[in-house]
């Protein structure tokens, strides 16, 4: 579910407000109906604050500690009465506040600011490492750019100098750097605390992980990076080398850990490494694996059982020829609009297997199987025009061209029973004659078995519409994968040494935990899972400096600046009162203006 924002003109003002709409599925297609419109809390609802604090030793509102900025001794006493020009007050040196502010609260939040000071041994540094680490990772996920963009635009853009304490002339590549190479060491500490945090806030269950891996690829040569190499590509650039990420979640989509792969590694071949990494971190236990078919194999299924692990998975498509019969019974299960289950046991009784169809995916795949089929058979009749005009008389290569066309258009490539054979005696110009017709056993199958696949498991206790509910909860890692790339922009890498990939990858894991948690606190305020947004009306909000030409009942000059921070309008309003945050008003009073940054 999701926000969208609503206005609407009554009386000659404009009133605006927020819609909670969930996407769904219908026999008609994909739907969008808003289950409520937001205002303000009423008396009887609890803010997402309220509901979190239940979790955290029954604290009713935020800690200052996770919002506030740092304190400043104020120079001059706020009782102080002074003469204001009204002609010259002005605003200065606007600077993003909301954004930032929310980043660094859910940091705090998490605990992070606390564990890497307990984790990260002080040294000679003029700017402490977790803080670095906190940049870093709050660049990742307001605005993920580069360390350079984050030196020269970002940092000195956002109001993180009062958040943090850190100067804009102390936040440069080098010191940036320096601090993905001090926090890659703790990466093990950082996924086994987030583990138990996490846990604390939502109450999340271990029991089911979802693993799935993707690829991310880099922008150069990587001579320096032993990983970077080139393989199966999910960004469609298979000219680039690469490496790939294994993420495992939770049901709902909250990261346990992940681990990074050389780039030309097949994805079977990461199964035990990860299942292994899991056990060593976090001890061994009767998990359930969901994973795609690109992870099966049989050697693999042996070692999640040998272990006392359960999964279900997905197969190849082949394999669904060996329950063809059972594809044309009527004994299914609908399990929603348009898709139907049913579960066979079996050859070993040790396994059952879950047959799945889907009424949008048949419609997708026919639609496939038609074009591909329509454009094999032009290719066919272009090929036969050229026997027939005399241009191509070589059966050789008239079987390479037709080979070219099959791989070309691979799904309908066995839709028809091609023939090329030689004329003797020649047909006027004619040396060849091909011809076709249609594969009806294939045409048979093709009708029957789109919109189908099939799942295995060895929950043999289970019905097999919990078993399909739980391996779609794989879309959750997909979206994870999804996130991290478009929204946290992992890639391309423009890193080219290997503990700096490495670095740059956990930087934008922790992004997408602070991504996650905000989704998780804004589904208790009743805001939805999506926090788009959230995060993009907050980071209108500013910090500014008022500056107040002003004299002391003496006559002297005592100019006065105050750091202030905008207020939100009515529909931010909203939601920081759904959320449970307010706003701080003033950050600080400053002795003069503040020169702007060059």
């Amino acid at each position: 579910m999701f926000l969208r924002r609503c206005e609407r003109r009554k009386n000659g003002k404009t009133h605006t407000y927020w819609a909670l709409v969930e996407s769904m599925r219908t026999a008609q297609g994909s739907r969008q109906r808003v289950v409520a419109y937001l205002g303000e809390l009423k008396p009887s609802e609890q803010d997402g604050w309220a509901q979190l604090g239940r979790r955290l030793d029954g604290a009713a509102q935020p800690q200052p500690s996770l919002f506030d900025p740092p304190h400043f001794d104020d120079p001059v006493s706020d009782d102080e009465q002074v003469l204001v020009r009204l002609k010259d007050i002005r605003l200065e040196r606007l600077r993003d506040f909301g954004g930032v502010w929310l980043a660094l609260g859910l940091w705090r939040l998490l605990g992070l600011d606390r564990l890497l000071l307990g984790v990260m041994e002080p040294g000679r540094e003029e700017v402490p490492w977790p803080t670095v680490a906190a940049i870093l990772t709050l660049a990742r996920f307001c605005q993920p750019a580069s360390e350079l963009h984050i030196e020269t635009t970002w940092y000195r853009r956002t109001a993180l100098e009062d958040l943090l304490g850190v100067a804009v002339e102390q936040v440069h590549t080098d010191r940036l750097y320096a601090g993905l190479d001090a926090l890659l060491p703790h990466k093990e500490a950082i996924e086994k605390h987030l583990k138990e945090r996490l846990g604390d806030l939502f109450e999340l269950d271990y029991e089911l992980l979802l693993y799935d891996i993707t690829s991310t690829y880099f922008e150069g040569e990587c001579a320096r990076n032993p990983m970077a190499k080139r393989g199966y590509s999910r960004d469609s650039r298979p000219d680039c080398p690469q490496v790939l990420i294994a993420l495992v979640v939770t049901s709902n989509g909250m990261p346990l850990g992940y681990e990074v792969f050389d780039g030309n590694r097949h994805d079977s071949t990461t199964v035990d490494d990860i299942v292994a990494a899991l056990e060593k971190k976090y001890g061994r236990a009767n998990r359930v694996w969901v994973m795609d078919r690109g992870m099966v194999s049989e050697k693999n299924l042996e070692k999640l059982r040998a272990r006392g692990d359960r999964y279900i998975v997905g197969t190849p498509k082949a394999m669904l020829r060996q329950f063809e019969k059972h594809l044309t019974e009527q004994d299914w299960q609908e399990v929603q609009a348009g898709v139907a289950v049913k579960l066979v046991p079996g050859p070993d009784g040790e396994e059952k297997f879950v047959l799945a169809r889907s009424a949008d995916r048949r419609a997708k795949e026919k639609a496939m199987h038609q074009r591909f089929r329509e454009r094999l058979e032009n290719g066919l009749t272009k090929l036969q025009a050229a026997a027939t005009s005399g241009r191509l008389r070589d059966a050789t290569v008239a079987n390479q061209r037709l080979g070219r066309l099959l791989q070309k258009y691979w799904r309908a490539a066995k839709a028809f029973d091609v023939s090329i054979a030689p004329l003797s005696p020649p047909e006027g110009k004619a040396r060849l004659r091909i011809t076709w017709k249609t594969n009806e056993r294939w045409q048979l199958w093709a009708d029957l078995s789109e919109g189908c696949y099939l799942l295995r498991t060895n929950l043999c206790e289970t019905d097999p519409a919990t078993l399909w509910k739980r391996y779609i909860q794989l879309t959750d890692a997909e979206w994870a994968f999804r996130i991290t790339k478009d929204e946290l922009r992992i890639r391309p890498i423009w890193h080219q040494k290997a503990d700096r990939v490495k670095a740059h990858i956990l930087v934008c894991f922790l992004a997408y935990v602070l991504w996650k948690t905000l989704g998780q606190w804004m589904n208790r305020a009743g805001l939805g899972d999506a926090p788009r947004t959230l995060v993009d009306e907050l980071a209108k909000i500013q910090s500014g400096d008022v500056v107040l030409p002003a004299e002391a009942r003496d006559g002297q000059p005592r100019p006065v600046c105050l750091r202030c921070v905008t207020e939100p309008d009515p529909a931010q309003k909203v939601l920081l009162n759904r959320l449970g945050l307010t706003l701080p008003r003033r950050l600080r009073r400053l002795t003069e203006p503040a020169a702007a940054p060059l």
